[in-house]
């Protein structure tokens, strides 16, 4: 059979299977190189065009899953929210809102940030306050992930 192969095929299984191993980049070609080139360049392009989570406009704040308020993004703000064992303060900035502060033990829900995209959410579990971001995200804006 090895000798129905051509020279090349025979030079590169011969190199994979350790005999004269050199470096693997020595058996690239200019061409193979330019493909690496132009897929890299693809997968550049594309993740920011396709990785994105919608443009969030509103915060939309609950408690005990009952809507209290939904406050625009592009006015600076702050809104207090009395929950279970305490007040929950909510801060907005244009195009983001946080939890700024909370009575919770654990203080999960101010450590989480700023909240930028569509459907982030911050939960104040012991105070039964919900902070979520709400805007136009394409096809699947009502979903944070698909399950199967």
């Amino acid at each position: 059979m090895s000798d129905r192969l051509p020279d090349g095929l025979r030079e590169l299984l011969r190199t994979a299977a350790g005999a004269g191993s050199g470096p693997w980049h020595q058996l690239l070609r200019p061409g193979d190189w330019l493909l690496l080139l132009v897929s890299a360049a693809l997968v550049a392009v594309s993740y920011p065009l396709l990785w994105r989570g919608g443009v969030a406009d509103r915060a939309i704040v609950k408690r005990d899953g009952q809507l209290v308020t939904e406050l625009a993004l592009n006015v600076p703000r702050r809104f207090e929210v009395e929950g279970a064992i305490g007040t929950t303060v909510i801060e907005v900035q244009p195009g983001r809102a946080r939890v700024l502060s909370d009575p919770g033990p654990r203080q999960y829900c101010v450590q989480q940030g700023w909240l930028t995209r569509v459907n982030a959410v911050a939960i104040c579990a012991p105070n039964h306050v919900t902070l979520q971001l709400g805007g136009r995200g394409g096809a699947n804006a009502g979903y944070d992930s698909i399950n199967y």
